[in-house]
């Protein structure tokens, strides 16, 4: 009997470990093809701040990252919180209802790579910018990426507006909420404007 109950565990023991492989397997949707540097967007859960990027972009994008190599695994660099590095499935899990999308530099600056991710790890730790200003003593999502980018090659990549010129009206009470006065005149970069930028190349997306 204790032959068969240590059979019967290792049978056991083996089969989670199969179970785990294939999930892990599983955490990065087949068919995209990772590559450091790839500039990944998705839609986090529903909250006023999350609805009134998304509304006043109208887009769906309401978040993006930098993907990063870290000990042999994919990581995506982040300001959420604090500039953080998460696990790509645990990234791609955050989103809301299963959808992001990876989009590329274009050859001319992925020579640069290395250097663009270097420079979004020097902001790790650093504490979110709900305000969207362009400082250094916060920072948001898509600032984090434009500045990593802008500090390493000199150039732009996605256009800067000013709040004044997004959908900012049904929000006005969530935005005076955290605001003295509307800040019209504040240039701020978008995920969406990161995705229009030409320099960047959808590579993949997965559908909800």
């Amino acid at each position: 009997m204790a032959g068969i109950r240590r059979g019967s565990m290792t049978t056991l023991a083996l089969l989670v470990i199969v179970l785990l492989a294939a999930g892990c397997g599983q955490s990065i949707p087949q068919g995209y093809e990772v590559h450091e540097g790839d500039i990944v967007f998705q839609s986090l859960p529903h909250s006023p701040m999350v609805d009134m990027i998304e509304g006043a972009t109208q887009s769906r994008c309401s978040h993006c990252g930098i993907v990063a190599k870290s000990d042999g695994h994919w990581t995506i660099i982040e300001a959420i919180g604090p500039v953080k590095e998460t696990p790509l499935a645990q990234w791609i899990a955050q989103g809301r209802d299963g959808w992001f999308a990876a989009y590329r530099l274009n050859p001319a600056l992925s020579t640069q790579i290395p250097a663009i991710v270097a420079q979004a790890r020097r902001y790790l730790g650093r504490p979110y910018g709900n305000h969207f200003r362009f400082e250094d003593e916060g920072i948001y999502g898509s600032e984090l990426v434009f500045k990593a980018i802008k500090e390493t090659t000199h150039q732009n990549v996605g256009k800067t507006q000013p709040l004044g010129d997004l959908n900012w009206q049904p929000y006005a009470d969530y935005i005076c909420s955290i605001e003295q006065e509307i800040p019209l005149d504040r240039e701020m970069i978008t995920p969406r404007a990161l995705t229009e930028a030409p320099e960047l190349t959808k590579v993949f997306e997965r559908s909800p």
